[in-house]
């Protein structure tokens, strides 16, 4: 079977009545002990949920306590594979595909193999998965490891109110954007794109008034919007037909995802070309000779945002800190 084809198969596994996207649940999702040098974190720098844990990890410091593996951008005929590293094989883990971990852990697993996944090192196991959950892990239970003055990005005053928004953000626009390009059906797809874009609006008036998501400081939920943002104009809104306005038509979200990328740990973690390749290799939306694009000029990310006029707060950097 050819790599499109399997592909595909794996992609029509995740579809509903109406032609829409179901996304396939996350198949391992018991919390994991904090022990620093016991996992190895796989991710792909072109996943936006891997994504989130590269910039929490670094934010935050705990580059020594969780080594890191990174998958190839476009994926195998069977999974993620590690063709960046010599020999196609992790150094860490000693594998040549995702896949292995996941079998290791559940012999009889047939789904897709995602990215981020947290292994084992000694078992060579996949012992999470869960990329709702997983940040919240590294915020609370990996605190013993945070490097000195490392912000709180999850704190417990504000927690109602973030997983409510975060919920929003996922379903909506982190999810939404997928709906729209595995859609299945126009119905799908037109129903998807509006509630998308209705989801865009309200987070654009919100930002009117406000720097961040929940006011003066930088938190978990300002990282779970980001990695779509990042990702709109370079890929979702070519790939994925998600065309109504592009990330740089809205003026405060615009600004606020610019703002986000030069604070430390965002942009740094940015790939735009492993981005592009990704999503411009999907079976269901690449070009009949394999193009990606050029565009657009990333040099924009890096122009003055003028935020801060609606912060009240004066430091540089722009998160809650612990007590």
């Amino acid at each position: 079977m050819g790599v499109d084809k399997q592909k595909a198969d794996h992609l029509a596994k995740e579809v509903g009545a109406k032609g829409e996207f179901k996304r396939q649940s996350n198949r391992f999702t018991a919390p994991f002990a904090a022990e620093a040098g016991k996992y190895r974190l796989i991710v792909g720098k072109l996943c936006p949920w891997a994504h989130r844990q590269l910039i929490v990890r670094e934010v935050l410091g705990l580059e020594d306590a969780i080594s890191v593996g990174v998958v190839d951008p476009i994926r195998g005929e069977r999974s993620w594979e590690f063709n960046l590293d010599e020999g196609g094989v992790d150094p860490v883990l000693g594998i040549h595909e995702l896949r292995e971990a996941y079998l290791a852990a559940d012999p009889d697993f047939d789904g897709r193999p995602t990215v981020p996944a947290v292994i084992d090192i000694e078992s060579g196991k996949v012992v999470n998965n869960d990329y709702h959950e997983l940040s919240h892990y590294w915020e609370t239970t990996w605190r013993p490891f945070h490097a000195e003055g490392a912000p709180d990005l999850y704190p417990e005053r504000l927690r109602a109110e973030m997983d409510e928004l975060a919920d929003f953000i996922f379903h909506n626009i982190n999810n939404g954007v997928y709906k729209c390009g595995f859609a299945r059906t126009q119905e799908a797809y037109e129903e998807a794109y509006h509630v998308l874009f209705s989801a865009l609006d309200a987070i654009e008036e919100r930002l009117g008034s406000r720097r961040f998501l929940l006011g003066d400081r930088i938190t978990d939920v300002d990282v779970r919007l980001f990695v779509t943002l990042v990702r709109f104009d370079a890929a979702y809104h070519g790939a994925f037909h998600c065309n109504r306005q592009r990330l740089t038509e809205f003026p405060n979200l615009w600004g606020y995802a610019r703002d986000l990328y030069q604070t430390k740990g965002f942009g740094s973690t940015t790939d735009f070309d492993h981005i592009k390749r990704h999503y411009y290799s999907i079976p269901v939306v690449r070009s009949q000779f394999g193009i990606t694009p050029v565009g657009p000029d990333e040099s924009g990310w890096l122009t003055p945002h003028g935020r801060e006029a609606l912060s009240r707060t004066p430091e540089k950097i722009y998160y809650d800190f612990k007590d």
